[in-house]
């Protein structure tokens, strides 16, 4: 299989922010509802429709213009996914899979990182 055989789409956008309440109001005004809300890694996740926007605080990029800090992609099998990754050459910026306890169960993932910096998190909300 082929590491493009493990996501569906996009999970989430992650975007920085100076601070939660000011990044929640905003997304708000846009008609975004609040998904979850995650203390631990100062994290909330707004949802309009099918697109979801991660927003955490303590990123040095944050306030600047395009301040993207990745993509996620929906992934049924992390652990899968990242041996592809590996098979494919992409440039791996997580060697392992990593977890956090976000949603019922926790999420696993890794990050690539591709042409001018782009970062991909390749996402599992485990089930």
């Amino acid at each position: 299989m082929a590491l493009t055989d493990y996501f569906s789409g996009l999970q989430h956008v992650g975007i920085p922010a100076s601070s939660l309440t000011e990044a929640e109001t905003f997304w708000t005004k846009l008609g975004f509802k609040k998904i979850g809300d995650f203390p631990v890694g100062n994290v909330i996740f707004m949802q309009r429709q099918n697109l979801v926007i991660e927003a955490w605080t303590g990123d040095d990029i944050v306030g600047k213009p395009g301040a993207i800090n990745h993509i996620s992609l929906d992934v049924t099998d992390a652990e899968a996914a990242l041996v592809e990754a590996k098979k494919e050459g992409f440039n791996l910026i997580d060697h392992d899979i990593q977890h956090l306890p976000f949603w019922d169960k926790g999420i696993k993932f890794f990050n690539v990182q591709g042409p001018d910096g782009v970062i991909v998190e390749f996402c599992e909300i485990v089930k």
